[in-house]
This record gives C-alpha cells, sequence and structure tokens, in this order.
C-alpha cells in the first residue's frame, strides 16, 4: 500500500506491507532509530513517538494506519542544535541511567505538558505511567518532567504566549 507521512517536518510517499508496524517503517525505512523497539506489546513505551501532537506507541500502530499523519520523533525534536526543553531538562536533572526509555519518556513527556502545562509530582508519574524505565527508580524522570514544565512555561512568557 502507498502511504503518505509527514515525518519530523519531511514529507515521504511510501509502499509498506499492510502488517508493518510504524515503528518498523521509521528505524528501517527512514533511518529513524531513536525509537526504539523494546517489547512489541506496547508494555515499555520505548518506541513512543507524536502522532498528530499526541503520543503514541508506534509499536501498536500499523503503518498504514498513520497514512496522512504528522508524527514526531525524538530525532526531530531540537531546533538548528538547540535541544527542546524536555530533552535539556532530562539531561540536566540525569534522568536517564542506560538510556533505552529515554526517546519514550521524553515524547510522552511533551504530550503530558501539552495537556498539562503546569503538573504536580501525581500528573507526572501518572502521566508518563504507561512508560517503563527498568534503571532509574523515575525519581529524576519525574524532577525533569517538572523542571521542563517550568522551561516551557518560562520561554512560553519570554515569547509573548505566557499563560
Amino acid at each position: 500500500m502507498r502511504i503518505n507521512l509527514t515525518v519530523d517536518g519531511v514529507k515521504y510517499t511510501d509502499e509498506v506491507e499492510p502488517r508493518t508496524l510504524l515503528v518498523q517503517h521509521l528505524r528501517d525505512r527512514l533511518g529513524k532509530v531513536g525509537t526504539v523497539i523494546g517489547c512489541d506489546t506496547s508494555n515499555c513505551g520505548a518506541c513512543t513517538v507524536l502522532l498528530n501532537g499526541h503520543s503514541v506507541k508506534s509499536c501498536s500502530v500499523l503503518a498504514v494506519q498513520a497514512d496522512g499523519a504528522e508524527i514526531t520523533t525524538v530525532e526531530g525534536l531540537a531546533t538548528n542544535g538547540t535541544l527542546h526543553p524536555v530533552q535539556e531538562a532530562f539531561r540536566d536533572n540525569h534522568a536517564l541511567q542506560c538510556g533505552f526509555c529515554t526517546p519514550g519518556m521524553i515524547m510522552a513527556t511533551i504530550d503530558l505538558l501539552a495537556d498539562n502545562p503546569n503538573p504536580d509530582e501525581h500528573d507526572v508519574r501518572e502521566g508518563l505511567e504507561g512508560n517503563l524505565c527498568r534503571c532509574t527508580g523515575y525519581q529524576n524522570i519525574v524532577r525533569a518532567a517538572l523542571d521542563a514544565a517550568k522551561r516551557m512555561e518560562a520561554t512560553d512568557a519570554t515569547a509573548g504566549g505566557g499563560r
């Protein structure tokens, strides 16, 4: 089947097998290897991407289901070499150890903050509960998400779009 996708701002038209998972298409065909295959059962969230602005586990979406969609991967977050505020917060708060879950956690955090720009710790823990980390104990991930909310609020305020 022929599909059209916009991935990280670039338009692609490809022929895919109807059974191809979005994660496979992103990694194998488009080279978006930051989208990690963790479990293939949608349990871990390592493959989380934004599909039309909302986080999805790309191992549970067929590429043909994403036809016409706009997809953002972790590779598409930085602008002109400047990390996205969520990426900066994860780096600065040491919200990773092995780094395997980090792309999915970052993408889920971006969606969480889009829905709730001023979360508390409980909101963050609840919002990220579908993404698993086997290394960190989550403390620094929660801290990073809260820090990212502050950074994004400050960025919005300086851009004239304060909340």
